[in-house]
């Protein structure tokens, strides 16, 4: 008797605090996944309530919501197909993070997540409680009996825990693990997860799927790369990656293989562009803003973060100043005026000189005979903020923010001026990423940025003669040890850094905390973000010696 079962992994996009429009989502997925023959239908974790709820996981409504919607699928979905949907699930032991197996207008059966992440974007163990057993569940799909082992994002990664669910479920007689996922993007995720799960394949001979989320939530990136593995480790299914998809694929379960296909190559450069792309777009949909204003200073910085921009929101939503001052380049007014002709945006030029000026005046008794120096700099920047945040109110747009990790990390930025915004786009991208996906994007869009912007000497013109007091070459992979590795300075040292270079980044890392604890969120695409990822007082007398 055949034993060959159609699966389909639904990669959908929910939005957070949605449960109706999520359930509807889910509703549509199982019916299209119907019309295409599946017998399973799979979606991600949580995908009821969308990826991270939260502190709303303590609110009982919400919960209880989430739960009649839940049914609410179940009730509306075809008899003959069975889906498996996450949700959060009040036990009486405490709230859990659940898979519940659907069919038939039914919940047939739930599986619990078992190791609960609680490391940098993840705070698990403050919502919910773990699994008392990882046990298969018995199911009829297609007509066939099936010994499936479920489990839940973390579950797979095992490797320092002491207990292994995927080896517990296969010891207990699975024959077909299926791990439903909400796992954020990061520029070398898709392999990680992917070696993860081949490991588990070789060892374990059973065939294996992963069904992820796609979409941006907050300083989060979905990535999707969902995937299935036939006990042989042949590729047999992929979501594809920043896309919504349905992805069906034949199962025989006696073999535990299926058709092999190629995995698509993918490019660094590529993937960081399309999750901020991503990242831009889904905050602006999912906060219900169309528009968007940046300012454009001729730099690199903010060439890119409009491109990004663009690309995510459509070049009629987004508008880009020039604020030029007595210390502006006529270069960086052509320049911005050049990208913004390529990107067919709307592009503005308010000089900031006149109201420089008022503020001298207002100033110049309290600073007489006192030298111009950071504070005249900085009121130049706080110019450019009200400016930027008055257009973003009386348009009804959100402010861009364009500063890079490099700069927040060592506080070369200003409070109020800079960083002010509803979003830092690349605020988790380096310097040196700045000009690797700079390239990346003149590579294949024919030259878009031009080429003045990152070939010049990174300046911020706030004075006569100024560039910044960085060796990008030097300092940016540095400060990417210090943050991303989290590195010592005696292991720095080690590396060949000079040990007052690597005393003088510290320092000034620990002494921006203040400006990061009030910065704008910023999209997470490195394993070690700023934000609700690292969390470093403010007052803070510790000094590695």
């Amino acid at each position: 008797m055949s034993r060959i079962i159609r699966i389909a992994m639904a990669q959908i996009d929910p939005t957070l605090g949605d449960l109706q429009g999520n359930c509807e989502k889910i509703g549509e997925f199982i019916r299209h996944a119907k019309q295409k023959g599946a017998d399973l239908v799979v979606f991600p974790e949580l995908s009821i309530t969308g990826y991270s709820p939260m502190d709303l996981l303590f609110d009982s409504g919400f919960i209880s919501e989430n739960v009649r919607y839940l049914k609410q699928v179940a009730k509306t979905m075809p008899d003959d197909i069975t889906a498996i949907v996450g949700f959060a699930d009040p036990t009486p032991a405490g709230l859990r993070n659940g898979a519940a197996i659907l069919r038939k207008g039914k919940i047939l059966d739930k599986r619990y997540k078992t190791l609960l992440p609680n490391y940098d974007v993840f705070d698990e163990k403050r919502y919910f409680v773990p699994a008392e057993e990882n046990l298969p569940v018995w199911l009829e799909i297609g007509g066939t009996k099936v010994n499936l082992g479920l489990e839940i994002c973390e579950d797979l990664w095992d490797t320092d825990r002491p207990i292994k669910v995927t080896d517990t479920l296969v010891a207990a007689g699975a024959e077909f693990i299926i791990n439903i996922s909400a796992s954020p993007f990061e520029y070398n995720k898709r392999d990680v997860r992917k070696n993860l799960v081949l490991e588990k394949v070789g060892r374990l001979n059973k065939p294996f799927m992963l069904v992820n989320l796609i979409g941006g939530q907050d300083e989060m990136v979905f990535d999707g790369n969902s995937f299935a593995y036939g006990s042989d480790s042949n590729l047999i299914g992929w979501g594809g990656e920043f896309t919504e998809s349905l992805t069906v694929f034949d199962l025989d379960l006696e073999k535990g293989v299926g058709k092999p296909i190629s995995l698509p190559g993918v490019r660094r450069e590529e993937s960081i562009f399309n999750a901020l792309v991503l990242g831009v777009k889904d905050y602006f949909r999912k906060t219900g803003c169309r528009k968007a204003v940046l300012g454009l200073s001729g730099g690199i910085d903010s060439a890119l973060v409009a491109v990004i921009a663009a690309q995510a929101l459509g070049a009629e939503n987004l508008t880009s100043v020039s604020m030029p001052s007595k210390f502006t380049a006529r270069m960086s007014i052509d320049d911005a005026r050049l990208l913004c002709d390529r990107l067919h945006v709307k592009y503005l030029e308010i000089p900031i000189d006149p109201v420089a000026k008022i503020y001298d005046e207002s100033l110049r008794n309290i600073f007489a005979g006192m030298k111009r120096n950071i504070a005249e700099e900085n009121i130049q920047s706080r110019i450019r903020g009200n400016l930027l945040m008055a257009i973003a109110n009386k348009f009804d747009s959100y402010l861009l923010s364009t500063g890079n990790k490099t700069e927040l990390a060592l506080g070369y930025c200003t409070m109020y001026g800079d960083m002010c915004g509803a979003l830092a786009v690349i605020s988790d991208l380096s310097k040196t990423d700045v000009y690797t996906l700079a390239r990346f994007i003149n590579e294949t869009r024919d030259d878009l940025i031009p080429k003045r912007i990152y070939d010049r000497i990174p300046t911020a013109e706030l004075a006569e003669g100024q560039f910044d007091p960085f060796d990008y070459e030097i300092v940016s992979p540095l400060v990417d040890s210090i943050i991303n590795d989290q590195l010592s300075k005696t292991e720095l040292i080690k590396l060949g850094y000079e040990k007052s270079l690597v005393d003088d980044i510290f320092r000034k890392i620990k002494n921006a905390e203040f400006k990061r604890h009030q910065a704008a969120p910023g999209i997470k695409i490195t394993g070690k973000a700023f934000g609700v990822g690292r969390r470093y007082p403010i007052i803070n007398h510790f000094e590695e010696i």
